[in-house]
């Protein structure tokens, strides 16, 4: 299968959607009195984009499944484009919270911190997520060599960890949406030692 033609550019308008969304939700909430992102909007905002990071960083997973399974090797072109709106989504879910929740009240963070420390492990996971956005252009992949810039990028599984957890410890009742969440991620991850365990099965059998 080829590349559907404009795919590209459909990604990008599809991925900056939900951003568009949880602006217009937060200013309009907030000085208009609407309940777009709940009554409580600050904290519908952070969920909404937090949630949208954990999306992304699954696109950007799955883009592999999807190259092995059905040969759409194109994808490989548009997998930093997804973890790059994955860490945009992330910046933009930690600034709602520094900016708009606790307004950059250094002594709130600190006091947030140690009653929830699952901000701290959020705060690792986004910034797990720094070096790959960083190290995202051609002429880093050329300075760091393909080997050293895959084990890099490699931080994505720790990150997807991070935000998993964080997800996780910060809902209180139902448990559904970081269980699903969860599955997901572990689901890739499988998929991933099942692939490397086959294809070194398969080069000690020819070697033998």
């Amino acid at each position: 299968m080829r590349e559907p033609r404009g795919f590209g550019p459909v990604l990008i308008l599809a991925s900056l959607l939900p951003a568009a969304y949880a602006v217009y939700g937060l200013t309009s909430d907030i000085l208009h009195g609407t309940r777009i992102l709940t009554s409580n909007p600050i904290k519908g905002g952070e969920h909404f984009l937090g949630q949208w990071t954990l999306r992304f960083l699954i696109f950007t997973l799955l883009v592999t499944p999807l190259r092995q399974i059905l040969k759409w090797n194109w994808l490989a072109k548009h997998r930093r484009t997804l973890g790059l709106f994955a860490f945009a989504y992330g910046v933009m879910h930690w600034l709602v919270y520094i900016l708009l929740d606790i307004q950059l009240d250094l002594q709130e963070m600190v006091t947030d911190v140690i009653k929830r420390p699952y901000i701290l492990i959020g705060s690792l996971g986004l910034l797990l997520m720094l070096p790959l956005a960083i190290t995202s252009t051609k002429k880093m992949i050329a300075r760091l060599g393909g080997r050293r810039w895959n084990q890099l990028h490699k931080l994505v599984y720790g990150a997807a960890v991070a935000g998993g957890v964080h997800f996780w410890m910060s809902v209180k009742a139902d448990i559904s949406g970081p269980l699903t969440y969860a599955v997901i991620f572990a689901a890739l991850f499988a998929y991933r030692i099942w692939k490397s365990r086959s294809l070194g099965l398969t080069r000690n059998e020819s070697a033998l």
